[in-house]
């Protein structure tokens, strides 16, 4: 068993493919700075491959893959990936149209509930551009909500026979047999030809709240910032190691540490 949430000074091992979520692991307080994302291009620069996994829905996954020094991105929590190559979208679906139709129904059945049972929790502004789940607010947008409150939205997602996963802004729901880890091994292989052995070898992950906890299981190498100790009661499996500082800061660290080895 790994070792959890070691001083990133600890970490000695070079590595070739960095995994990373967007919110509050790159981005500090809902924005990206200018720091962070200089920090995405010293990556790309020292020959790295950088790939986000995110939450965040397909439409700005398209525009991440386009946009950003990176070099594929992860959307919906393992529902899809956008690789720009070569002035090129490669897009990867997990479901074909007729399954996506049949679960949007299924999905605003649970939101009209979700909004009955519990009138605080908002539906997501960036609903508009998903195309796999359902993600309610409990606190970008709007007050944040108890955790009773959060729970109940994922017992009422559980009720269905969805999978439900909570995040450090929403509680992102969906039907299909896909996670992030699944996606992300699919990814690596397919797109750039490696082997588990090698996964487990150059790739590492940083991430900061329990929906990431399936990728430090998964991953040799994987990090935290700093934020991801106030769930560190509410997770089994940790970061291998920990950044100083929270969000885009301790991103930036832990990418300066990565670069200098």
């Amino acid at each position: 068993m790994k070792t959890a949430l070691r001083p990133l000074a600890d970490f000695t091992h070079k590595i070739q493919f960095l995994l990373t979520d967007i919110d509050d692991t790159i981005t500090t307080n809902g924005q990206l700075s200018a720091e962070s994302y200089s920090a995405i291009s010293k990556l790309k620069q020292h020959g790295i491959t950088v790939i986000p996994v995110t939450g965040r829905p397909a439409g700005w996954c398209d525009m991440i893959a386009r946009f950003w020094p990176i070099d594929a991105v992860i959307g919906e929590n393992g529902g899809l990936y956008y690789r720009y190559h070569d002035k090129k979208m490669h897009r990867w679906n997990f479901s074909d149209e007729k399954t996506l139709a049949v679960n949007q129904k299924k999905l605003q059945a649970i939101a009209a509930e979700i909004k009955l049972k519990i009138p605080n929790a908002a539906i997501s502004a960036d609903q508009f551009c998903r195309v796999y789940d359902l993600a309610v607010d409990f606190c970008e947008d709007i007050p944040h909500l108890s955790q009773a409150e959060i729970k109940q939205i994922v017992d009422v997602f559980h009720a269905h026979g969805a999978t439900a996963k909570v995040s450090s802004i929403h509680v992102n729901g969906w039907f299909g047999a896909f996670n992030k880890v699944t996606t992300a091994k699919l990814l690596l292989q397919k797109e750039f030809g490696l082997t588990e052995a090698q996964i487990l070898d150059q790739c590492a992950y940083i991430g900061d709240s329990p929906n990431d906890e399936p990728l430090f299981e998964s991953f040799r190498h994987t990090f935290g910032v700093s934020n991801i100790k106030n769930f560190q009661s509410q997770m089994k499996h940790l970061p291998s190691y920990v950044s100083p500082s929270e969000s885009g800061l301790g991103f930036c660290e832990i990418v300066d540490k990565i670069i200098s080895l």
